[in-house]
C-alpha cells in the first residue's frame, strides 16, 4: 500500500538550560493508508513528541515529513494549519472541549472553520451524533457529559471533516474501562473504514490491539512489530 506517512531520518532537538535534549532521535517511519498502529514506551521515550509532529503541532528540527506524498517538511505555519484541518483529526486525553459550547458546537467548530455554509454544517453534525449515539446529548455542555460521552464528542470533533488520519494520544486515559472499551471500539470501526489510525498508549493491552506495535526508547523506534509497509 502506497505510505501516507513517511519520516526521513528526522530529529526533533529541544534545549533545556545549558543541555540538548534529543526527543526523536533519527527516526524513520512509513505508515501507509488505513494502517492501525500503536506507539508505546516509558514517559519520556518521544511518543508524544512523534504524534505532535505527525499531526503538524510541531516541526522537526531537522529531516523530511513526507504526508500524502507531499513533504510538508518546511511550509509556512499557515499551509500547516490548512493541511491540518482538513486532513488530520485528534483525540486527547483531557478531550479538549470547549466548555461554554454544547456538544454539537464543539462538533461543529472545525466545519466553521473550514468555512461551510450553516445547513451544510448542521446536517452533518447531526449526523456525526447520531452515529456516535449522542443525538440526545446535543445540546448538553461538557460538564453535563460523561467520561465516555465526551470523548465520544471529542471522537465526533475529530472526524467531522472526515480526515485521512486519525491520532489518539492516551485516548482511554480518564475513563473506566467499560467507557474505555467502548471509545476503542468506535476508533476501529473508523479505521476499518479507511482511517489511519495512530495511538500512543501506555495501556499495553491497548497497543497490542494495532497491527503494527511501536515501542520508543530515547526517541528511537526501539522494537517493531507487525506489518510493515
Amino acid at each position: 500500500m502506497k505510505p501516507v506517512i513517511e519520516l526521513r531520518q528526522v530529529h526533533r532537538d529541544f534545549q533545556v538550560g545549558d543541555q540538548v535534549v534529543h526527543a526523536l532521535d533519527d527516526v524513520n517511519l512509513k505508515i501507509a493508508t488505513g494502517d492501525y498502529l500503536s506507539i508505546m514506551g516509558p514517559s519520556g521515550s518521544g511518543k508524544s513528541t512523534l504524534l505532535n509532529l505527525i499531526g503538524l503541532l510541531d516541526r522537526a528540527s531537522s529531516g523530511q515529513y513526507i504526508l500524502d506524498g507531499r513533504d510538508v517538511t518546511s511550509l509556512s505555519d499557515g499551509e500547516q494549519a490548512v493541511i491540518r484541518n482538513r486532513s488530520i483529526g485528534f483525540v486527547f486525553q483531557a478531550f479538549h472541549l470547549v466548555p461554554r459550547l454544547t456538544a454539537a458546537e464543539n462538533v461543529e467548530l472545525p466545519l466553521m472553520l473550514a468555512g461551510m455554509p450553516l445547513h451544510e454544517r448542521r446536517s452533518r453534525v447531526a449526523k456525526s451524533l447520531e452515529a456516535l449515539h449522542l443525538a440526545d446529548r446535543a445540546q448538553h455542555k461538557p460538564d453535563q457529559l460523561s467520561g465516555g460521552q465526551r470523548q465520544r464528542v471529542a471522537i465526533a470533533r475529530a472526524t467531522i471533516m472526515e480526515p485521512a488520519v486519525l491520532l489518539a494520544d492516551e485516548p482511554t486515559g480518564n475513563l473506566d474501562h467499560r467507557s474505555g472499551m467502548d471509545v476503542v471500539e468506535i476508533l476501529e470501526t473508523l479505521n476499518a473504514r479507511g482511517i489511519t489510525l495512530i495511538v500512543v498508549t501506555h495501556d499495553a493491552e491497548l497497543g497490542r490491539r494495532a497491527r503494527r506495535r511501536l515501542h520508543m526508547l530515547d526517541g528511537r523506534i526501539h522494537v517493531e512489530q507487525g506489518a510493515t509497509v
